[in-house]
């Protein structure tokens, strides 16, 4: 994923590295658009791709002086856009980890209790997103996970192809992790089952 550099962007570049505020605006203007957009593609959040804009533009800003040693921006940008996105990922896996871990040294009568409304939690959103899933993706998901299924098996039952279980499951499973991405700040927990 690339964006078309600006026609003037390496003097661009060395004025931004002497401190020019109004050069900083016109290369934010240009790329905010294609940092956003691939932060996105890779994180599959809004939010999260609108935290990336601001500490990438935050990171050239800060690192300004660097700007005229780079022979490739577009090439440079791309890059820490990845690397952003995968560090913002590692970390929300992380704390996940930390929080499964944390939950796991409470008392049992508190365990226990967490693990209810876990649950709970857990199950409500899952009918939410399953619910509204597309009749082939909803049944293909019902029998496999559900159901216990296997995909050879799914496929003589839905009178498809395997490949074509595959490609529903990939498809179901990827909205139900956005569902549950989407619901992880009102329960925290479930981002333990996510990533762990």
């Amino acid at each position: 994923m690339a964006s078309k550099p600006l026609a003037n962007e390496a003097e661009l570049l060395a004025k931004i590295a002497q401190g020019d505020h109004y050069a900083f605006t016109i290369l934010y203007k240009h790329y905010h658009g294609f940092v956003n957009a691939f932060g996105k593609k890779l994180t599959y959040s809004a939010d999260l791709s609108g935290e990336i804009v601001q500490d990438i533009f935050l990171k050239i800003w800060l690192d300004r002086e660097r700007l005229v040693e780079i022979e490739n921006f577009g090439g440079y940008l791309n890059r820490l856009v990845r690397n952003k996105s995968f560090d913002l990922l590692r970390k929300i896996a992380q704390d996940a980890k930390s929080t499964h871990f944390m939950a796991t040294r409470m008392t049992e009568s508190d365990e226990s209790t967490l693990r209810q409304i876990d649950f709970k939690d857990t199950e409500k959103l899952l009918h939410e997103v399953v619910s509204q899933l597309p009749a082939q993706q909803r049944l293909a998901y019902e029998l496999c996970h559900v159901q216990g299924m296997k995909y050879e098996d799914v496929a003589k039952e839905m009178n498809v192809t395997p490949e074509t279980v595959h490609s529903h499951m990939k498809r179901a499973l990827k909205k139900i992790r956005e569902h549950f991405r989407k619901n992880a700040l009102a329960y925290p927990a479930l981002f333990a089952v996510l990533f762990k």
